[in-house]
């Protein structure tokens, strides 16, 4: 038995939704994957994660046309501005409007900077995210790939909702962004939480839960912090549900400490 219930759902934005979402960086515009992210929230999924550049734009007109309007229980989560030079506001206004046109949506529900400019001050590329999220165009504000320093100057411009990462069992670069989220009310959004995570210590506990090494290594996550929501990706439904089932399997702190 585990030692304490791990929490199942964690406030997003508007909406209290289950604590594994979907990835989407491969959806492309057809019926099947249309019909894969409709199951996908019939499941219990509430969180869909996809971006301007995803499969060409394909991925989020795929979205708009399975959930167009989305319903108060889902959090679809968009990002722009991704290359240098992308965070001038003149390139990021242009990205906002074609996320809001491929979505089929007046207002998005979660919006991230997809990467800190270089070229652009982080506070400008911010302002503009602000701007449509004071007209109603944004509800909440995020940021990806992000230092603890990059997270405070954007929230000195907007409140975020949400910081996006790699972080995974075996990838624990963003420990200290980690728990300064869990600090400051953030959600912690893992990409790429199960890259790299098919390990023989792995794979052992999972025989141990009667799961499989892609349940553990997300349960491990989920006993990170009750703040971290991870969006695994795949283009099977079946998968989808698996990793939803990862909820289901609670290590305990001793097996939690073992993996860590």
């Amino acid at each position: 038995m585990p030692d304490m219930a791990v929490a199942r759902t964690v406030r997003l934005g508007d909406a209290e939704i289950a604590r594994i979402g979907l990835g989407t960086n491969r959806l492309t515009h057809t019926a099947e994957h249309v019909e894969l992210v409709r199951g996908a929230v019939r499941a219990g999924i509430g969180n869909i994660d996809t971006a301007l550049i995803y499969a060409g734009g394909e991925s989020e007109r795929t979205i708009g046309e399975a959930l167009s309007p989305f319903a108060p229980g889902v959090v679809v989560a968009t990002k722009g501005a991704f290359r240098a030079g992308q965070g001038k506001p003149e390139v990021l206004r242009s990205h906002i409007e074609e996320s809001l046109l491929r979505l089929r949506t007046d207002s998005i529900p979660l919006y991230y900077l997809h990467r800190v400019d270089p070229e652009t001050p982080l506070e400008e590329t911010m302002g503009v995210i602000k701007e449509y999220r004071d007209r109603g165009a944004i509800r909440h504000a995020g940021v990806t790939h992000v230092t603890v320093e990059q997270i405070e100057r954007a929230r000195r411009v907007v409140p975020l909702a949400a910081v996006q990462n790699p972080y995974s069992v075996v990838e624990r670069t963003y420990d200290d962004v980690v728990d300064h989220c869990l600090r400051e009310g953030i959600v912690f959004v893992p990409y790429f939480p199960l890259r790299g995570t098919d390990t023989d210590a792995v794979h052992a506990m999972a025989g141990r839960y009667h799961a499989t090494a892609s349940q553990i290594a997300l349960a491990w996550l989920l006993h990170r912090g009750p703040h971290i929501l991870p969006i695994p990706g795949t283009l099977s439904l079946e998968h989808a549900k698996e990793n939803l089932a990862a909820l289901d399997v609670e290590p305990t702190d001793e097996d939690f400490a073992t993996l860590t």
